[in-house]
């Protein structure tokens, strides 16, 4: 029985991700939005979760592979959630502080180390500022932060219900 909630469970979030990065997709490639380099970095993370989860739902791992899974998840959106959450900062602040946009994240892990890189990108530029596409009234970066924690809960619930299951967490009632 574990063996299946385990697989189910890692699907599910497998196609979380998937139908998350699909709308990613879309909007840029149908919508015709383009990428900042922080909606690149969320990409990269949301694109690492899922192949995780895939992973995960393939090899359908007993509890040790379980706890790793789970932590190599949380560890991924965790970092996803952090870049959406600067995101939503540097959207959050006066437009006029920005003048000129900055090169692509392409551009900087061509020309930096990818440590000068990461700091460019997380200083942010005038594209990370603009809201150009909302749904209920949340943008791009809002709905990927809601995303990650959404995950994150799930994942630390899954590794509570592990460490409960196997006594490392005492039940009291």
């Amino acid at each position: 029985m574990f063996l299946a909630r385990s697989r189910s469970l890692f699907f599910m979030a497998f196609t979380a991700g998937a139908l998350a990065l699909g709308a990613s997709l879309y909007l840029e490639y149908v919508v015709g939005l383009e990428p900042c380099p922080l909606c690149t970095v969320q990409r990269f993370f949301l694109v690492l979760f899922a192949a995780v989860c895939l992973i995960a739902t393939l090899h359908g791992p007993k509890r040790t592979g379980c706890y790793v899974y789970w932590l190599l998840n949380i560890v991924s959106c965790l970092a996803g959630m952090v870049t959406a959450w600067r995101h939503v900062l540097l959207q959050n602040e006066p437009v006029e502080r920005w003048l000129a946009c900055s090169p692509g994240l392409e551009y900087l892990l061509g020309t930096m180390s990818w440590r000068c890189a990461l700091t460019q990108v997380f200083q942010g530029s005038a594209e990370c500022t603009r809201i150009s596409w909302t749904l209920f009234d949340m943008s791009i970066p809002e709905w990927s932060l809601l995303f990650f924690v959404g995950m994150i809960s799930l994942g630390i619930f899954q590794l509570l219900q592990l460490l409960r299951s196997t006594g490392w967490i005492a039940v009291k009632g």
